[in-house]
């Protein structure tokens, strides 16, 4: 199809970018994203210099998957092109860098400009929130304060997310005060309601993130899921199953996400009948196929009640390999359980994903260590000196589980 309006239009669009342009927009409009990045390519081929239009319209068409792709492909074009400065170019670079993970460079990008709009920051400061920088995110937007500027409900979105994954409480009040002094309407208003759920659910403050929900008008399918997350993270089963029956009733539709969330929640409680029989509902009742999060909750689910040849049967029957993180928790469970033969086996693939891991060689020392098998335990402890498998402050899947 493109080819073929191309072909028709070739003339006009080889006098200038404004039909190239006009092109690459309707492909976005119509949600074809992939198809206005050929456009765009065709158009560089053609010899048509992208002018400050062309590339923040294509800086919205590269999706996450292709982010590391094209990020630098269209910054250096924007260099050469003298468009680096351009304040959507400039915002749309530090969103892009932000996908792509590179978040260095997404700083630099917004360091060069001391002139900055609303619009970078907004960039910066979601980037280091989707990023898992929290921090550095709470940071910015501190530093946008000061410059003067006034946020957006755009960035309060982005800055009360990082402020639920920090657990600053204090600044979660603060920051619950701006929204109320803010002017937000319609879908920002949910939105951003809806943020303000998620934040007290993480920081553990589950009263006010009821009350919060309590005065919401709308409530969307995120922000129900935020308040059964809140509550089952923080051990508030009874609330959280309760609290998926009213979503359901109210003919609020789950996702992925949402039985995540409640599967979290039977975990805590050791509800295995519960656990699964939400894990069938979530594809007999709702087509969701089980992700690895929902297949690592039941693995847990099982394995902490020492149904530990279920949950080998489930790790078996996973159409995807199981990662680190399952593995990490039966092989909690055959420690729990004292199951020395389970937990030989389960060590051996964690030890093929992460040799390095001190976690797995403790965990399985200790296993032998319970069933008074001395002489095994003793010899796992030599291994991590021969292996130089020091014990780690940092990450271990295994004692975590």
């Amino acid at each position: 199809m493109y080819a073929h309006i191309i072909k028709t239009h070739i003339l006009e669009l080889a006098q200038n970018a404004f039909h190239w342009n006009n092109i690459i927009r309707s492909y976005l409009r119509l949600d074809y994203p992939y198809m206005a990045l050929r456009v765009y390519v065709l158009m560089t081929r053609a010899g048509v210099s992208p002018d400050s239009y062309t590339l923040p319209i294509v800086l919205k068409a590269v999706t996450l998957d292709f982010a590391v792709k094209w990020v630098w492909k269209i910054h250096s074009v924007a260099i050469v092109n003298g468009l680096e400065s351009n304040e959507f170019c400039e915002s749309g670079l530090i969103s892009l860098y932000g996908k792509a993970g590179e978040l260095d460079n997404a700083r630099k990008v917004f360091d060069q400009n001391p002139d900055r709009n609303l619009g970078s920051w907004n960039a910066i400061i979601g980037s280091f929130a989707r990023g898992g920088h929290a921090k550095e995110a709470i940071d910015m937007f501190l530093e946008l304060q000061k410059c003067g500027l006034e946020p957006d409900d755009v960035t309060m979105v982005s800055v009360v997310s990082a402020c639920g994954s920090y657990g600053d409480l204090d600044f979660a009040l603060q920051l619950h005060k701006c929204v109320i002094q803010a002017e937000t309407n319609g879908k920002s208003d949910m939105l951003m309601l809806s943020s303000l759920v998620d934040m007290y659910g993480k920081c553990g403050r589950m009263d006010l993130a009821n009350r919060v929900f309590a005065r919401m008008r709308q409530r969307s399918v995120s922000t129900w899921t935020s308040l059964i997350m809140g509550y089952a993270a923080h051990g508030h089963v009874k609330e959280a199953l309760e609290c998926f029956r009213c979503m359901r009733e109210e003919g609020v539709r789950p996702n992925y996400v949402t039985f995540v969330a409640v599967l979290t929640a039977c975990v805590h409680g050791g509800l295995v009948e519960k656990g699964r029989l939400y894990f069938d509902m979530m594809e007999k009742g709702y087509g969701i196929i089980p992700k690895m999060q929902h297949f690592g909750a039941m693995v847990d689910l099982l394995g902490r009640a020492g149904l530990l040849d279920e949950a080998r049967e489930m790790v078996e029957g996973m159409p995807m390999d199981a990662n680190v993180v399952i593995w990490g928790c039966l092989l909690g469970a055959c420690e729990k359980h004292g199951n020395v033969k389970m937990g030989e086996w389960v060590a051996k693939h964690l030890q093929e994903l992460e040799p390095w891991n001190s976690g797995i060689y403790v965990v399985l020392s200790n296993i032998y260590a319970g069933a008074c098998m001395w002489e095994d335990a003793q010899r796992i402890r030599q291994v991590m000196k021969e292996k130089k498998v020091g014990k780690s402050p940092g990450y271990s899947s295994t004692s975590n589980s």
